[in-house]
């Protein structure tokens, strides 16, 4: 999961200085991780535990509450008991990349990719990107190449996966629902050769960069296997050791990407 987590953390300083081009720093100063990893890495934490998302959610949230959380989660994850809200925001396909590694069929990944999302985004558009993106991380980590992946997301979401990215971006803006990032996310893993080139490729498109790199991210590192040691290791300086905790905890479980 630490494409995500990685793809959040460059894409964070994009989202308010959006770029269309795939030049640009991958480190810069006022890079930092934001929701996207926070959540992402309290999906890995309730999946190594008793799978008490909303639970999982409101301690990492809470004890991160500068993060960047949107308006709506942010009232849920104060409100103890709150239920979910009828979201079709990305934040239910940011956080779900570790679902995608953990579980060891398509219909598990589908099933709790669905639980994971449904605690907030029980719109069908939500739990849509959720399994989508989850599906994508677990065919990529079966060994899956971009063309089967792009028939197999296609197919059963319906999506249009077949736009290139030099037709999206220049048209392309800020977008925080599922049904207008996901699939974007998605094409930028498809366009891609490598880890970075999936990253670059998602901020490039100039919208919601740090959600559109974690989730291009995290299915780029389960395609390609282990992240180039550099954007690893700068990536993990910018973490809290209770998350470097879990990554090594989730590794160790559920094995490393290769």
């Amino acid at each position: 999961m630490l494409g995500a987590i990685a793809g959040d953390i460059i894409g964070s300083v994009y989202e308010a200085q959006p770029v269309k081009s795939s030049d640009f720093a991958l480190f810069p100063p006022g890079a930092r991780f934001t929701d996207d990893s926070v959540l992402t890495v309290a999906t890995a934490d309730a999946l190594l535990g008793d799978g008490d998302y909303p639970a999982a959610y409101r301690r990492y949230g809470r004890a991160y509450p500068d993060a960047g959380y949107g308006r709506r989660f942010f009232h849920w994850l104060l409100t103890d008991g709150a239920g979910p809200y009828q979201s079709f925001g990305n934040g239910s396909a940011m956080r779900v990349s570790p679902v995608g590694f953990a579980l060891a069929s398509a219909d598990e990944v589908l099933a709790e990719a669905a639980r994971s999302a449904a605690v907030t985004h029980d719109h069908p558009e939500g739990i849509k990107g959720a399994q989508a993106t989850a599906l994508a991380v677990f065919l990529a980590r079966q060994g899956a190449d971009q063309a089967n992946i792009r028939t197999e997301i296609a197919q059963r979401f319906g999506y249009d996966l077949s736009r290139p990215l030099a037709a999206i971006r220049p048209g392309y803006c800020f977008d925080v629902s599922c049904q207008g990032s996901v699939p974007e996310a998605l094409i930028a893993f498809l366009e891609s050769t490598d880890y970075e080139s999936a990253v670059r490729n998602a901020v490039s498109l100039g919208g919601d960069a740090d959600t559109m790199a974690a989730i291009a991210g995290g299915v780029a590192e389960a395609r390609y296997g282990s992240l180039p040691p550099a954007i690893a290791e700068a990536a993990h300086a910018r973490l809290p050791a209770e998350f470097l905790l879990v990554l090594e905890k989730f590794e160790r479980r559920f094995g490393p990407a290769t």
